[in-house]
């Protein structure tokens, strides 16, 4: 792990009393929301459920089901139950097992709550990467982004049509 600047962390550096710098605190944001923008661009040329997010889907899917078996991806996802101690305790050690496999999986990304719903900030929650894939992954296997693909050809035909 790396400080913002690239070198290495301080053997006592304690990131609970780190002070928020609020221009890093903006880039964090500025990423987040491209990765944000870049998915919907995404899931606007192409079905959800023929994408593959990383290349372990299967596996990420699976572990999913297994640590959450209640898990539903069509339903809204109840953030206070998700941050909550025991949320993140069950989310911190899903997550840790991708720690040396996925690149930036802990870093924060958009969620959208709902997949019926696009991304704006009634709709959307911070979330770690991890979770994110876990989520939307669950959600494009079952269709469930489809229709984001769906009314972009929509409107691609209405205004050829025009």
């Amino acid at each position: 792990m790396s400080i913002v600047s690239g070198g290495p962390v301080p053997k006592d550096f304690n990131a609970e009393e780190a002070e928020n710098l609020e221009d890093i605190e903006k880039q964090f944001a500025v990423k987040a929301v491209l990765h944000a923008q870049t998915y919907w661009s995404i899931l606007q040329m192409r079905r959800g459920s023929q994408l593959r997010l990383t290349k372990i889907d299967d596996e990420i899917l699976t572990h999913l089901y297994a640590e959450f078996p209640d898990f539903d991806p069509a339903e809204t996802i109840d953030e206070d139950k998700m941050k909550s101690k025991s949320g993140k305790e069950r989310w911190r050690k899903f997550m840790m097992v991708y720690e040396k496999k996925v690149d930036d999986y802990n870093f924060g990304t958009l969620l959208r709550r709902n997949p019926r719903d696009e991304y704006e900030e009634a709709t959307t929650m911070f979330a770690p990467r991890m979770q994110f894939y876990a989520v939307e992954i669950a959600r494009n296997r079952r269709g469930l982004n489809d229709w984001i693909f769906e009314e972009a050809e929509k409107e691609k035909a209405e205004k050829a049509s025009a």
